[in-house]
């Protein structure tokens, strides 16, 4: 009876939500009708017997009215920037995590079919799940933003389909392309031979990775547009497409959408694991869990060295933009990005370090813990600090300027450089103890390994401090070159301590098993602050790449004479990308809710089920009664 009453309650709610959206979507189409130019009918039609001379006037001044094209519409309430911003943003979180969930799911899935194990099939297969809802929402998120560019922004929507229209014909090919791989990979699931699926998988992130690299063509031209005259008339489009910060940015999307990707599926492993009611799916969802983070993790470690490519294309195309992102308008954002990428690095090493704990026995190695944890937090605070500070006049005078006279040499980015590339080393050392845990090398050179690594380690360490010290006596082409050393040699560093310690384990000895599914719940909910903070690191680094531009449409070509042609301050960015990444984890919320769906039973076998339970005990006790 109860479970009938709850049935009709959500179909007299969703009842009610619906007409509640048609009642916004009529309000919403009513009030941008009104911010439209009133069209003139075809042919007005004659004046009636008795009508007044204006009425006639008017009737004429109707009929001879040109046409005129609007350049913008408002959007109602929020304003046309925040609407085009907040559909936007959701449309890229969903295609990041659509392109980037098929690229480790084909990675676990060729470990399975090369290791013979089942728990990787089996784990592919269910980060494929979150595929199919997402994608729907990332189409439709899509066509939202593509009909609300043509309705608000039209006369900046045509230049750009002007410009870009011979690579619209692929971008639509491909995308039914990646719908036919995406469907048929999901659905075909054990239906294929396993090297059949995985050219499946393999044709899915391709397509999915060209059209990223189709859209990307469009995005990077407003910022660093090439290929047109000055006068905004296109010359070539392959030089549109291929202008300064395309290859950078598809580099860099695709780093992030792998680190973004697998964190929101750790955070759905951490919420399968909450959810869990028995210790075997607890051990799975753990394992789900730290596979995703693993994926972020080492995604996330080659991040910013991306970053610092894009930031000098950037400054390649026009200092002008170089100096506003950096010393600028946005130079307090990147302090914003330094706290939360210090975050996500403290996140990650207190996941890694809560995962030693699955091992039984004891672990020597947690004694290092403490030595990581002050590297981190000297990092973390060197790059976290200001060059300038907001401060008093009293303050001002007596720090002798903006800059304290000390921390002010934390500011500048010799430090920054250097702080982050020993965070990434910190982050990987931790990465290597979690490895060894429960583990001790047998091989006859194990010392003479462990000396080697340890050698590496130090001496990256060292170089990179040198040559963050070297940048404050050299001018400042030489500093930022300077990074580029600083960055192959944690590069260096890392590729060459894994190569040794693959070797120096082979065929270790165990001194304890790893029991999944043994730590604390604290572990899971680490796993979803990480999932939040990538999420909201993307929205206010995006929010960047598109502010650059300030008043233009395209970069130096089309101007924005709109009322929204302002750059938004720090706070109102942070209001809107807030809004917008709760949106999306509402969203996301819904898509693990359906995908939990599948594993359900289905509601004629339960109710069978019941029947059959209800029969056998009245048998039961019918028999109890004879007897």
């Amino acid at each position: 009876m109860n479970a009938l009453i709850n049935r009709r309650l959500l179909v007299l709610l969703g009842a009610i939500a619906a007409l509640v959206l048609l009642t916004g979507l009529a309000r919403t189409a009513s009030a941008m009708s009104d911010f439209q130019e009133p069209q003139a009918p075809a042919a007005a039609p004659a004046a009636q017997a008795g009508a007044k001379p204006e009425a006639a006037d008017q009737a004429k001044q109707n009929a001879d009215k040109p046409y005129e094209e609007v350049a913008y519409r408002r959007f109602p309430v929020v304003g046309s920037r925040v609407a085009i911003w907040s559909v936007a943003q959701l449309h890229l979180l969903f295609a990041a995590f659509v392109l980037a969930v098929p690229i480790f799911a084909f990675i676990v899935e060729a470990i399975g079919y090369k290791t013979g194990d089942v728990r990787y099939d089996r784990l592919a297969h269910e980060f494929t799940k979150l595929l199919s809802v997402s994608f729907s929402l990332t189409a439709t998120f899509g066509a939202f933003l593509t009909f609300m560019l043509i309705a608000l922004y039209p006369k900046f929507t045509n230049y750009l389909m002007s410009v870009f229209s011979p690579t619209f014909l692929p971008y639509v090919i491909l995308f039914f392309f990646e719908a036919f791989f995406l469907y048929t990979y999901y659905y075909g699931w054990g239906k294929f031979h396993p090297l059949v699926h995985l050219g499946l998988g393999l044709g899915l992130n391709i397509v999915g990775t060209a059209i990223m690299f189709i859209a990307n063509a469009w995005l990077t031209f407003m910022t660093s547009p090439n290929g047109i005259s000055s006068k905004g008339a296109v010359l070539s489009v392959w030089d549109a497409v291929h202008n300064y910060t395309w290859m950078p940015i598809n580099v860099h999307r695709v780093i992030a959408n792998v680190a973004f990707g697998g964190s929101v599926a750790a955070a759905y492993a951490a919420f399968k694991f909450l959810q869990a009611d028995n210790d075997e799916d607890r051990a799975h969802y753990d394992w789900m869990g730290y596979i995703g983070n693993f994926v972020a993790i080492s995604a996330f470690l080659p991040l910013p060295f991306a970053g610092y490519w894009l930031a000098k294309e950037i400054y390649a195309f026009s200092q002008t933009l170089g100096l506003t992102m950096m010393g600028g308008a946005f130079s307090w954002l990147f302090i914003i990005q330094a706290v939360l990428i210090g975050n996500l690095f403290l996140a990650a090493n207190y996941y890694l370090w809560l995962g030693m704990g699955r091992v039984e026995g004891a672990n020597p190695l947690q004694k290092f813990i403490k030595y990581l944890l002050i590297g981190i937090a000297l990092c973390f605070m060197v790059w976290a600090t200001p060059r300038s500070i907001i401060a008093t006049v009293s303050e001002i005078r007596a720090m002798g300027g903006s800059s304290h006279p000390i921390l002010g040499y934390l500011g500048v980015m010799s430090a920054k450089n250097t702080a982050v590339n020993i965070l990434i080393l910190t982050t990987f050392m931790s990465f290597l103890l979690y490895r060894r845990t429960g583990k001790t090398a047998t091989v006859a050179w194990a010392k003479k390994g462990h000396v080697a690594q340890l050698a590496i380690f130090a001496s990256v360490a060292i170089f990179v401090i040198f040559l963050g010290v070297y940048g404050y006596f050299v001018e400042a082409t030489v500093r930022i070159g300077l990074s580029v050393p600083q960055v192959l040699s944690v590069l260096f560093a890392m590729i060459s301590i894994t190569a040794i310690d693959v070797f120096l384990f082979r065929g270790a000895s165990k001194t304890g098993e790893v029991r999944w599914g043994r730590i604390p719940v604290i572990s899971q909910y680490v796993l979803i602050f990480i999932a939040v903070t990538f999420t909201w690191l993307m929205g206010l680094m995006g929010y960047v790449r598109s502010g650059l531009r300030q008043h233009w449409h395209v970069y130096g070509v089309i101007r924005d004479q709109s009322v929204d042609a302002f750059t938004p301050t720090l706070g109102f960015a942070t209001k809107v990308v807030s809004v917008t990444v709760l949106m999306f984890f509402l969203l996301i919320g819904l898509v693990f809710w359906i995908s939990s769906l599948h594993d359900r039973p289905d509601f004629g076998k339960k109710a069978r089920t019941r029947e059959d339970s209800e029969g056998a005990t009245g048998v039961h006790g019918a028999h109890s009664a004879h007897t």
